[in-house]
Order: structure tokens, then sequence, then C-alpha cells
């Protein structure tokens, strides 16, 4: 009994995780979403583009366009049976290629969409003050209903409680200098004191 109690709770936690959650509906959105499109290209696109072809060509369009590796005729009725023939079936390659290019163009523009409102939404919820600004917002008389003073207000407040510049550390080279000149001062005599004698100078 204990062992189908946890099989249960585990199932609980599984399905409602949020990743899980999301899945589930983006699988649901997709497919909803790729009916759409599908619709859209045959019932739309691909007879625009088969009355381009056949304007322009004199022949059926996209939908007459087999190449066929091997045909099957009806002997008594000497038609073209497509079902028992090989052939190629550019019709529907072209078909496949217009409902991805559609897809890949609208998710570009939806997620286009949803990161410039990420970004709006980001940079109001940067401007606006959080609780311990606003205690000094409304100590300082502050109207916190008026949008654009409370921003202003934020931003001159933020310039006031900023930390000093922190100067920027020295890189590796400045700092292999440095000890190279400080090496040389050391090394190098003073300009007062005099070389020292040996015997042998003094012979």
């Amino acid at each position: 009994m204990n062992k189908v109690k946890q099989f249960f709770k585990d199932f609980k936690a599984f399905i409602t995780r949020g990743n899980i959650l999301d899945l589930a509906v983006g699988v649901i959105i997709g497919g909803a979403f790729s009916a759409i499109v599908t619709a859209f290209t045959n019932k739309i696109i691909m007879p625009l583009v088969n009355w381009a072809i056949a304007a322009i060509t004199g022949g059926k369009g996209v939908e007459g366009a087999y190449t066929f590796l091997r045909k099957f005729i009806d002997p008594e009725t000497s038609e073209l049976i497509l079902e028992k023939s090989i052939y190629i079936d550019w019709g529907a390659f072209i078909t496949a290629i217009l409902d991805f290019l559609i897809i890949a163009f609208v998710l570009f523009v939806i997620i286009k969409a949803v990161m410039a409102a990420q970004g709006f939404t980001n940079k109001v919820k940067e401007g606006m003050p959080t609780r311990a600004e606003r205690k000094q917002l409304k100590a300082q008389g502050i109207n916190m209903k008026d949008y654009e003073e409370v921003r202003h207000a934020t931003e001159e407040l933020r310039k006031a409680n900023a930390p000093a510049p922190v100067p920027p550390k020295p890189t590796q080279e400045e700092l292999l200098t440095g000890i190279l000149e400080e090496l040389k001062k050391q090394n190098q005599p003073a300009k007062d004191e005099k070389p020292k004698k040996t015997k042998k100078n003094e012979q």
C-alpha cells in the first residue's frame, strides 16, 4: 500500500512540474499551429503557386510536377495509375518546404516580439524602486503615484547612493613593468656613491 501511495505521489510531483506543463502546452499549441499552417499552405499559398506556374508553363502547376521512374498504364483504359507507378512528387516536396518556411518565419516573429516585451518589462522593473528605496522616496515627499516623478527620483537616489568607482586593477604587463623598474633602481648605484677600492687598485 505504501508503494502505491509513493507511486502516485511521485506521479503527481512529475506532472505538476513547471517544465512538464510548459511542454504539454507547447505540444498542444504546436499541433494546432501546424494544422493552421498546413491549411494556409494547401488552401491559399499552393493554389496561387499552381496558378502562377500553370500560367507560365501552360501545365497543371506543382500538382502535376512528377518525375516518373516507372509508369503503370492500365491496359484496358490506357490511363496512367499513380498508385501503382513509381515517381517523385515534387509538389509534395515544395509544399513541405513552404510549410517549413512559414513556420520558421512565424516563430521568428513571435520570438522577436516576446524578447522585445521581456526587454521592455525588465527595463520598467529596473526603473522601479525597491522596498528600501520606496521608504526613502516617501520620506522625501515623492508622490508614489506619479510614475515619471518616481522614476526620476529613483535615478537620482541611486546616483547619490552609488559607491565610489573602484580603480581598475593593473594588468600583468603593468605589474611586470613596475617590478623591472624597481629592480633597476635597486641595482643602479647612487650618483654620489664612489666605487670601493680593491687591493688590485691600491697596488
